[in-house]
């Protein structure tokens, strides 16, 4: 039994809960209004009670099970008062459950001698002795209050009693998930062809619900290879609880130099698909050099040979390292550009070539020796294959041939023999070439013989030798005349001397003092 609520100058007329799943009807067989939709609504009609508390005039409220209850309604009037007095009654309708009730109204009928003054809230209709009230929605464990102002116009006991009506969702909770995902493919901007290529691949749920079997498929474009060499890449992510991923990275490596537009997709169970892509740009470094150098130069003397050195590429060139291989033949003199010697060879570290950029070194050389040198140079940089150029150059010598003549015997007698020495050197430091000897006699003599390195030969006072093949550097040739002075007088014995690197012919004159 629950406690008395004292409310001075009030008593409590009726109450009425009711129980899940249960209802009362109105005034005996009074039919209700049929629920619009399922379940249909539920009623009530309280019990009238009028009574008095021992302690006076209050409040009776009977004994309710509440805690299995739906709606839970109770009325507060004055216990008396006067024909023609205005009074006041309340109606109170609680929600006694945790879910919200829909559609709540109350009906309630007025007593013949009470005459409806107003209410609060206003009444939605007042017909054949009734007054109804469109409550609408009661939150769980929430009242609705009703107060109903009127005057009583005759002796007697005015009973108001009255109905609820409402509808009770019967609910099923179903959670709506929503699983999105998302695909993010990254890669590098721009690589040298040499350089591996990550594609970095995030796959993401960023929805409500689980998403399953996620896959990504990527397929790598023309030109474009994974480091074990395949096309297609499938990367299994599994299940992505909501707000979960998955990041996973592929090595790729380009076969050629452009632009690659890589396409990426993820899967997932219910048909779930998301692209990606990712552009990079693939480009190569291009060195061209070119060597130039003297065809030809005396040797003993330096030649500069220089080196150019670009880079024809849309690439930097990094590491780029010029290499000079010294010939045999050749002396190192100087290098330009920080040219350094190791062992047989000059280098540059020229760094970073920029694309369309040109580098020019020199090399100077001395050649010590007569013959054909071919100076290469090599130059190699990051992903750039070797690329040589070569100069060539003919190291030749200079000749120089001496001619004397000199008389074995001055003076000599008439009919005494003269001998004629005729010397040829070549001081110069190349050989000297198809060498010849002429000799020319005065009268005061008569020819005797000749000898030396070629074979001579006598026409009158003409003696002719033949031409000497080559006379090497610093090389001698011998001839001898031999003459019988017939006549006295001072005679000379005149030589010319001429060769193929002579432009013209040498002449020497020896004098002879001829007596009796």
């Amino acid at each position: 039994m629950r406690a008395a609520r004292l409310w001075s100058g009030w008593i409590m007329l009726c109450v009425c809960t009711v129980l899940l799943g249960t209802g009362c009807g109105m005034f005996g067989n009074a039919k209700e209004p049929q629920a619009m939709a399922a379940p249909p609504a539920q009623q009530v009609e309280p019990k009238v009670v009028v009574a008095t508390s021992s302690e006076g005039p209050g409040l009776y409220e009977p004994t309710s099970e509440r805690s299995s209850s739906v709606v839970h309604v109770e009325k507060f009037a004055p216990p008396e008062v006067r024909v023609g007095e205005e009074y006041v009654y309340e109606i109170h309708v609680t929600n006694l459950t945790e879910s919200p009730l829909r559609e709540v109204t109350l009906t309630d009928r007025l007593p013949e001698k009470f005459t409806l003054k107003s209410s609060d809230p206003a009444a939605v209709g007042v017909a054949e002795g009734k007054v109804a009230w469109n409550i609408g929605d009661l939150g769980p464990e929430k009242t609705a209050v009703i107060k109903v102002k009127g005057v009583a116009t005759g002796e007697g006991t005015n009973v108001h009693c009255g109905i609820v009506t409402y509808k009770r969702p019967y609910c099923v909770a179903v959670k709506v998930v929503n699983p999105v995902l998302e695909l993010v493919k990254t890669a590098p901007a721009e690589v040298i062809m040499c350089d591996p290529i990550p594609l970095k691949l995030v796959v993401r749920n960023r929805g409500t619900g689980t998403a399953k079997n996620v896959q990504i498929t990527d397929t790598l474009p023309d030109g474009m290879r994974t480091s074990d060499g395949k096309t297609t890449v499938m990367l299994k992510a599994g299940t992505l609880e909501p707000g979960q991923s998955r990041e996973f990275t592929v090595d790729a490596k380009a076969t050629r130099t452009g632009e690659f537009v890589n396409k990426a997709v993820a899967t997932a169970d219910g048909g779930m698909k998301v692209e990606a892509t990712a552009k990079t740009i693939v480009r190569k470094p291009a060195l061209k050099i070119v060597k130039t150098g003297p065809a030809k130069q005396y040797f003993g003397r330096t030649a500069t040979y220089e080196i150019t050195l670009t880079n024809q590429g849309d690439a930097d060139a990094r590491n780029t390292v010029l290499t000079d291989m010294l010939p045999n033949g050749a002396a190192f003199v100087s290098a330009s550009d920080g040219g350094k010697r190791r062992g047989g060879e000059v280098v540059w570290d020229l760094g970073t070539l920029a694309p369309k950029g040109s580098k020019k070194v020199s090399l100077t050389l001395r050649g010590d020796e007569a013959g054909i040198i071919v100076n290469t140079a090599v130059a190699k940089a990051y992903c750039n294959p070797q690329v040589t150029a070569s100069a060539q150059t003919e190291y030749i010598g200079v000749p120089a041939v001496l001619l004397e003549v000199v008389d074995v015997e001055d003076p000599i007698e008439v009919g005494d023999k003269e001998t004629y020495v005729i010397t040829v050197t070549n001081q110069g430091t190349a050989a000297d070439t198809n060498i010849r000897i002429t000799c020319v006699l005065e009268a005061n003599m008569d020819y005797v013989s000749s000898s030396g390195d070629t074979k001579g030969a006598v026409d009158g006072r003409t003696v002719t030798f033949a031409p000497l093949a080559t006379l090497g550097p610093k090389a001698k040739a011998t001839w001898k005349v031999v003459v019988k002075a017939v006549k006295t007088g001072d005679v000379r014995f005149s030589v010319s001397m001429q060769s193929d690197q002579l432009k013209r012919p040498v002449a020497e004159n020896e004098a002879t003092n001829i007596y009796e």
